[in-house]
């Protein structure tokens, strides 16, 4: 008996590895041929669930309805608004005193 279970696969590794070593020129051009029909039928959406209840396969919209008026603010937000005046002291030299 194997002390670890991944030896109980041995034989299926050789079978894989003996397959390959004699036919791995004719799997490749098998994989090669069925992979350009399976690309298709993805990109042509072979692959989404059909209804089951006959239902139409068009996507389904939301539509989310805003009120048609909308209340205005209490205060216009200006995003630039003029210069003030910076909280400097005037140049009177008063303080040096």
């Amino acid at each position: 008996m194997n002390p670890h279970p991944v030896h109980a696969l041995d034989p299926v590794f050789e079978f894989l590895d003996g397959l390959i070593r004699d036919h791995g020129d004719t799997l490749f051009m098998l994989v090669c041929y069925a992979a350009i029909p399976l690309c298709a039928w993805i990109l042509f959406g072979g692959s989404r669930r059909k209804s089951s209840l006959g239902q139409s396969s068009a996507p389904r919209i939301i539509v989310i309805h805003q009120p048609a008026e909308r209340t205005p603010s209490e205060k216009n937000f200006d995003p630039f608004p003029p210069p003030r005046e910076p909280d400097w002291p005037d140049d009177d030299d008063r303080h040096w005193d």
